[in-house]
């Protein structure tokens, strides 16, 4: 039937959903433009549903939408920053009802569709790298432009750790022999800490950018914020 469909209509796009992700495998992948990924759109188990999914799909065909403020299948209410974060890794979406915003809403809801239209390139078709550190409760995910020349990583915090502090954390699949301007985008949301001060390359990143070589970013790595449970932040380096 797909088959025929494509067939009668080139243009169509056709999502596979089955309870959610439950068909998702190669031969569906043939026929269809993307999956949608769980019908559980909760943004603290999507960080591991969309981290785990994405080993055998590609973000680009991945479904992920922000939801409204009280997940319909967990009843958790997290941030709009972590909600933001979470549906920029994959084919981003919106799954809330908008009339129901405040101003305030729809204003950071437009700067991060702005943000995610600027990268969805890398992240689209980047090559995908994934670290955790710290005691597992930190995920690091990122899209590495294929020429070395740009990446973007999604840095989470699940939950609370057994450490007071992350200390460094490395960024996988960057080149040794470049230089990278690295800038936090808080278009993507800006995460609550618990902390006196953040780390002392924070502020220039949230500016104009700081500027490290490669090989420290991917060898020895950047000291990491003290992040609440749920919550994360999004480095852009050009």
């Amino acid at each position: 039937m797909l088959d025929r469909l494509r067939a009668a209509h080139p243009s169509l796009e056709i999502e596979s959903c089955a309870s959610g992700g439950g068909r998702v495998d190669l031969g569906v992948l043939a026929r269809t433009d993307r999956i949608w990924t769980s019908d559980c759109n909760d943004a603290l188990e999507r960080a591991e549903i969309q981290r785990w999914t994405s080993l055998l799909v590609p973000p680009e065909l991945m479904g992920t939408h922000i939801g409204g403020p009280v997940a319909h299948t967990t009843h958790r209410t997290h941030d709009l920053s972590f909600r933001m974060l979470i549906a920029l890794q994959g084919h981003a979406g919106l799954e809330w009802d908008l009339t129901t915003c405040t101003p305030e809403e729809l204003e950071r809801l437009t700067r991060w569709a702005h943000l995610y239209k600027e990268l969805r390139p890398l992240l689209h078709h980047g090559a995908l790298v994934r670290d955790t550190a710290d005691d597992g409760s930190l995920y690091i995910t990122g899209s590495v432009a294929h020429d070395g020349a740009a990446a973007a990583y999604a840095v989470v915090r699940l939950h609370t750790s057994r450490r007071a502090s992350p200390g460094l954390v490395r960024l996988p699949g960057l080149r040794a022999d470049r230089d990278y301007t690295v800038r936090l985008r808080f278009e993507a949301g800006t995460p609550a800490t618990v902390q006196h001060a953040p780390p002392p390359w924070w502020a220039a990143a949230a500016g104009e950018g700081l500027c490290v070589p490669g090989a420290l970013l991917t060898e020895v790595g950047l000291a990491m914020p003290v992040l609440g449970p749920a919550q994360g932040f999004l480095l852009h380096l050009t």
